[in-house]
C-alpha cells in the first residue's frame, strides 16, 4: 500500500543540499561579477570620474598643499569612488530587473531566492576594491604619498566594505522607482551627498550650517574611517562604524519589505 508523505518529508524532499545552494551562491555571483566586466559603459566612468579628479585636485593642484593635502584627498575621493558602484550597480540594475521581468524570473528558478543579492554585493565590493587600487596607484607613484602596506591595506579594506550602506540605500531607490527612473533620482542622492559630506573640499571650507549637518550622511562616517586609515585621523572610531552598519541595515529591510509587497 502506497504511503503519502508527511508534510516533513515532503519538505525535507525539496530542500536543497548544502553544497547546491552555496553553489548557486557562487554561480549567481560570478555572472554578475562578468555582466558588468563586459559593459565598459558601466565600469569607465566609476573608474575614470575619482581617478581624474584625484589627478586634477590630488596630483596637480595637491602639490601646493603638500604631501598631507594628497593624502587627505585619497581618501576622500576614494570613498567618492567608493560610492558609485553601490548606489547605481545595485540600483539601477534593480530597477531594470523589476521593470522587465528579469527578477521575477529568477525567482521561478530553481535557486535560493536572495542569491543575487550577495552577487551584486560582490560585484560592488570587487568594483570598490578597483577604484581604490587604482587611487592608491595614483597617490604613490604620481602623488608620492608616503603609505605603509598596513595602511594601504586599511583603505582598502574599508572602502570594498564600506561600499555595502550604498548598495543597500541602492537597492531601496531600486525598489522604488522604475528603470527610467532610478538613474536620474540617484544623482540626485550621490553628487549632493558628495559634496555635503566634505568629499570634494574639506569640510572647513564649507558653510559653518553645512559642516554642522554633515554627521547626517553615510558617506561623512565613511570618509572618517577612510582618513583614519591613511592616518589622517585620530580618535574613537566605533561611533563611525555603528551609523554604516545602522544606515545598511535600515535600508536593506526596507528595500526587503518593498520587494515582498510589490516585486
Amino acid at each position: 500500500m502506497e504511503t503519502i508523505p508527511s508534510a516533513n518529508e515532503s519538505t525535507a524532499a525539496i530542500v536543497m543540499p548544502r553544497r547546491r545552494v552555496l553553489g548557486a551562491y557562487l554561480e549567481e555571483a560570478r555572472s554578475e561579477c562578468l555582466r558588468y566586466a563586459r559593459n565598459p559603459a558601466f565600469m569607465l566612468p566609476i573608474m575614470l570620474f575619482p581617478g581624474l579628479f584625484y589627478l586634477l585636485f590630488g596630483v596637480i593642484m595637491g602639490h601646493s598643499g603638500g604631501q598631507g593635502a594628497s593624502t587627505y584627498l585619497l581618501a576622500s575621493y576614494g570613498v567618492f569612488g567608493v560610492m558609485s558602484p553601490g548606489l547605481f550597480g545595485f540600483g539601477v540594475s534593480l530597477a531594470i530587473e523589476r521593470e522587465s521581468g528579469l527578477l521575477t524570473f529568477k525567482r521561478a528558478l530553481p535557486m535560493p531566492p536572495g542569491a543575487y543579492l550577495p552577487g551584486k554585493m560582490m560585484m560592488a565590493m570587487l568594483a570598490a576594491g578597483a577604484v581604490i587600487m587604482l587611487l592608491l596607484v595614483m597617490a604613490l607613484t604620481l602623488g608620492h604619498v608616503l603609505l605603509s602596506l598596513a595602511q594601504m591595506s586599511a583603505l582598502l579594506l574599508t572602502g570594498m566594505l564600506g561600499v555595502l550602506p550604498f548598495c543597500a540605500l541602492g537597492m531601496w531607490v531600486g525598489t522604488v522607482f522604475k528603470g527610467q527612473g532610478a538613474p536620474g533620482m540617484l544623482q540626485l542622492i550621490y553628487l549632493p551627498m558628495a559634496f555635503l559630506s566634505g568629499l570634494w573640499f574639506p569640510l572647513p571650507m564649507l558653510p559653518k550650517f553645512l559642516q554642522q549637518i554633515a554627521p547626517v550622511w553615510p558617506s561623512y562616517h565613511l570618509d572618517m574611517l577612510a582618513l583614519a586609515a591613511v592616518g589622517m585621523k585620530h580618535g574613537p572610531l566605533l561611533l563611525h562604524v555603528l551609523v554604516l552598519v545602522g544606515f545598511a541595515a535600515g535600508f536593506l529591510l526596507m528595500a526587503a519589505r518593498r520587494l515582498r509587497r510589490h516585486g
